[in-house]
């Protein structure tokens, strides 16, 4: 018989007191409550649709383990994120493959693990070779898109790369974007030097994102048109974002938001050096970097210039809501519904009889939201 679980929370949506009654991994009961004076709350667990790594260990290098992956993953539930995406950049053929079997094994190993990771996101190789847009991607790996090379990686994965980001500059890029689509494969527009008729092709074809808008960009671009304003005017396009700070000024952030309010989520877009304490490290693309203690990832000979993501998706809630740029729920939805809802094509319930239990218990201090309780399918996975 499964275990019943019951918690006394305040929904941080509404801001009204419920109880809610776990049975196993889902909701078997929702009840609202008169009075609720701890000022615990409760929300969706977070959903990071592009994580490269975390805490020391990173999807791209070539020696990470399963063993590595079950770690990364129990790491992620102690900042709140239930469910989240590796994400594997450009590389050879090979590496992405035994990176992909890698992922697959982890899955079979630890059904928890299993759970949380909602699929692969490709990122690359079939993105922009051009300087910029083309990001710390290493330039030797880059390649037009391969429908035959994808499958082979698809049939690897047993179906589990869900998302792929890629340049539509290339002649191929059409075809292969119908393919995707047709597949059940979610098609993302980044590291791209696309022109407006690219884009707008790619959009026809069933292209459904931006990555991370705004950065893999040229430092400088024509006022209009230019690939950023077409993507953000293309109604059909979702748009994800890394709220930390440093990739997007708060102006960028506040105006790509009110131009999609419905189809905007953040990603962290995480390297192996969040988590880490502040210091000087080395990394195989960007060579000598440095992580300051506000969490800023930089060249250590050229500090003006990023070297990655080194925040998580709770970092860039707080940072929404601390910069009135978001109330929390939406902070919090931009982290948690939003992705969920586009990977699904359905916007998501809350909280509901059936639903799992994929939940964060959190307290306000100020306006910072401090988390408290991480619950995956139903299971305490981290408690402060």
């Amino acid at each position: 018989m499964a275990m019943k679980t019951s918690l006394e929370v305040i929904h941080y949506k509404t801001q009204k007191p419920i109880q809610l009654i776990l049975e196993g991994e889902r909701i078997s009961k929702v009840i609202e409550s008169d009075s609720n004076d701890n000022n615990i709350f409760l929300s969706p667990g977070l959903v990071d649709l592009q994580v490269n790594g975390f805490q020391g260990i990173d999807f791209n290098e070539d020696k990470f383990s399963e063993e590595d992956v079950i770690t990364l993953t129990t790491h992620l539930w102690q900042v709140g994120v239930t469910s989240y995406m590796p994400t594997l950049i450009t590389g050879s053929d090979q590496k992405i493959s035994k990176a992909i079997k890698t992922i697959v094994n982890a899955c079979s190993i630890n059904a928890l693990v299993d759970q949380s990771i909602l699929g692969i996101h490709l990122e690359g190789p079939f993105i922009s070779k051009e300087e910029g847009p083309r990001g710390a991607h290493p330039l030797e790996f880059v390649q037009e898109p391969n429908w035959d090379l994808f499958k082979s990686w698809q049939e690897l994965a047993e179906g589990r790369i869900k998302l792929i980001t890629l340049s539509p500059e290339w002649d191929k890029a059409v075809d292969f974007i119908e393919r995707c689509a047709e597949s059940g494969v979610k098609v993302a527009i980044g590291h791209t030097a696309a022109n407006s008729l690219q884009i707008e092709a790619a959009v026809k074809a069933g292209a459904s994102l931006s990555t991370h808008l705004g950065n893999a960009a040229h430092l400088m671009l024509a006022r209009h048109p230019n690939y950023i304003w077409d993507q953000l005017a293309a109604e059909e396009l979702w748009t994800s974002l890394i709220g930390d700070g440093f990739h997007l000024p708060n102006s960028v952030l506040k105006v790509f938001m009110k131009v999609k309010p419905n189809k905007t989520f953040l990603i962290s877009d995480s390297t192996k050096f969040a988590g880490l304490t502040p210091g000087n490290y080395s990394s195989p693309i960007g060579g000598e970097i440095q992580l300051s203690s506000s969490g800023r990832l930089s060249m250590r000979h050229n500090p003006a210039l990023l070297a990655g993501s080194a925040s998580t998706l709770l970092h860039g809630i707080n940072y929404l809501i601390q910069n009135d740029l978001a109330r929390p729920d939406e902070a919090i939805d931009m982290a948690s519904v939003k992705p969920f809802e586009y990977l699904s094509g359905a916007a998501q319930s809350t909280f509901t009889k059936g639903e799992k239990a994929d939940f964060l218990v959190f307290e306000k201090k100020g306006s910072k939201i401090k988390l408290l309780q991480t619950i995956k399918s139903g299971e305490i996975v981290y408690s402060v």
